[in-house]
């Protein structure tokens, strides 16, 4: 299995000369399984997703999308998405499905007139909705287990996805100062790789509580706990300058291999 990252800010982009080398796109993760030879999934829509285009050099993407919740940073990046948005395109749509309405209207939410000038279904292509519950689903060629995580602001989502050769772990938005559920440790538990929200520091604790995300320190304890084999640091604030992230990726000393998430990165997960 092979990741790709494209986006990893949170909350909004980050332009400019102070975040070149980390990158300012926010959350998208795209993911090619073990022998194939173009991904089949992506794991959120933030406006990473629009570089993905490139990448498959010109052919329209045929595949999944999951997101793992609703805000604007993730889900961004698809309406711009343009080899999603041409005839040939082949989408399926996941997100935590809510009680009463169809994945399609909580996406016109913000996707829609007068908001946004087309509708979900305005995008050129096959793209299907769905409404995710939690569990253990077969997508995209991948096994992915989904289970609901603490963040402020609505349903959300972390992601275990796993083929023959190993398993990746996605929680972008996640507080584990807020308490860790049975489920999410079962995500974690001895995952290859773990892609975890990073994006504040205990200095800035109230402001991680009020928000519902996790401090890098969180993201660390955490990965200890659960033995993952290794930690990416993720959805860093859009304020985090690349100076400064290179300062935490220097001042780790993490009891696992940790690495601090930079646009571009390759990670091949398992055995290459």
């Amino acid at each position: 299995m092979r990741l790709l990252l494209l986006g990893v800010r949170g909350s909004v982009p980050a332009p400019g000369a102070d975040f070149v080398r980390y990158g300012g796109q926010t959350s998208c993760v795209v993911i090619t399984a073990d022998g194939a030879d173009a991904p089949t999934l992506v794991l959120d829509a933030g406006t990473g997703l629009r570089a993905l285009t490139a990448r498959l050099g010109g052919a329209a993407y045929r595949g999944a999308i999951l997101l793992s919740h609703l805000h604007w940073d993730h889900m961004w990046g698809l309406p711009f998405f343009a080899a999603g948005d041409r005839s040939g395109a082949d989408v399926d749509l996941y997100l935590p499905a809510q009680d009463g309405v169809s994945a399609r209207d909580l996406l016109a939410r913000s996707m829609a007139p007068p908001i946004f000038p087309i509708p979900p279904e305005g995008l050129l292509g096959r793209w299907a909705f769905h409404g995710l519950e939690p569990g253990r689903h077969e997508i995209a060629g991948f096994t992915v287990t989904a289970a609901e995580i603490e963040h402020k602001g609505g349903r959300a989502y972390g992601y275990r996805v796993e083929d023959r050769s190993g398993s990746v772990a996605y929680l972008p938005d996640h507080p584990p100062s807020a308490g860790v559920s049975a489920q999410t440790w079962a995500l974690l538990d001895g995952v290859d790789v773990l892609l975890h929200d990073a994006q504040f520091l205990t200095a800035e604790r109230a402001a991680a509580d009020l928000y519902g995300h996790a401090t890098v320190e969180d993201a660390v304890a955490l990965a200890e706990q659960a033995a993952v084999g290794q930690l990416v640091l993720f959805h860093h604030s859009p304020t985090r300058t690349d100076d400064q992230l290179d300062a935490i990726a220097a001042g780790l000393g993490a009891a696992v291999p940790t690495s601090v998430a930079r646009e571009g990165d390759e990670i091949t997960v398992g055995r290459p």
